[in-house]
């Protein structure tokens, strides 16, 4: 059987279906897909929170413990940055994961606070991840750890400089991906993935390459975020009002 981390070296990128619940979960593994990955962001959003760790980290293992436990495909986790302002609650937090079987997780280089998102410096992450990999121990080689870096998301000024002087940092860590939302443009892709062995992870946007063209550029594996989440639900609105214009619920049994 392939390996999580085996399925990111492969000749296509992989695409990991983003869920929310037991049901978009088993939605994906039906259509078969090789792997999923939550959306803290959707999870958030069905709880009835935004995202940034507005919900506990217990409301969101819940849902997590779910998942797991109604799929047969791996499981990462969109661990945000971390669920604990010390290192050893993350480091707590990513052994439940991996006591539950989760085969890997996203932590990310922001933190939100008061409602925006803000990248912390690049020199604080790397300690940070330094220690919680060292914590970690010999359970770290139990989970693929694909660090996401925002400097494109955040629209910084030299973006692109500032991504790769952080991967450099990931690298030295021995992270197993890194992840780049908000990057979207050939050219920067291109730059990205022949300058990293690190199995490059991009993320749905209206102007995303398709994945043919990803697949030329390099990129190992694209994820959707919380966008499928806010399509459901876009299609419900639709639906609901197609009830209430027809007077009937007819328009919930056309195929």
């Amino acid at each position: 059987m392939i390996s999580f981390k085996q399925l990111h070296h492969g000749e296509e990128p992989l695409l990991l279906g983003n869920v929310w619940n037991v049901e978009s979960a088993k939605a994906y593994e039906k259509l078969g897909y090789k792997a999923l990955a939550t959306s803290s962001s959707a999870v958030a959003l069905s709880l009835g929170y935004e995202d940034g760790e507005q919900m506990t980290f217990e409301e969101y293992f819940y849902i997590i413990k779910r998942i797991k436990a109604s799929v047969s495909i791996p499981l990462s986790v969109d661990l945000e940055s971390g669920y604990g302002h010390e290192n050893d609650t993350v480091v707590s937090n990513i052994m439940k994961l991996i006591e539950i079987g989760v085969s890997g997780i996203n932590i990310e280089d922001t933190n939100v606070i008061d409602g925006t998102r803000k990248l912390l410096h690049r020199d604080v992450f790397y300690k940070r991840l330094k220690d919680i990999f060292i914590k970690l121990g010999e359970n770290r080689g139990k989970v693929f750890i694909n660090v996401r870096t925002d400097p494109f998301l955040l629209n910084i000024e030299n973006a692109l400089k500032e991504t790769l002087e952080r991967i450099k940092l990931f690298e030295e860590l021995d992270a197993d991906g890194v992840f780049v939302p908000g990057m979207t443009a050939e050219n920067d892709i291109r730059t990205i993935t022949e300058a990293t062995f690190l199995p490059v992870n991009v993320m749905a946007l209206p102007d995303l390459l398709d994945f043919d063209m990803l697949k030329t550029l390099g990129v190992k594996r694209v994820t959707s975020g919380a966008f499928m989440y806010r399509h459901i639900y876009r299609e419900l609105e639709k639906a609901s009002q197609k009830i209430t214009d027809t007077r009937s619920f007819s328009p919930l049994f056309i195929e």
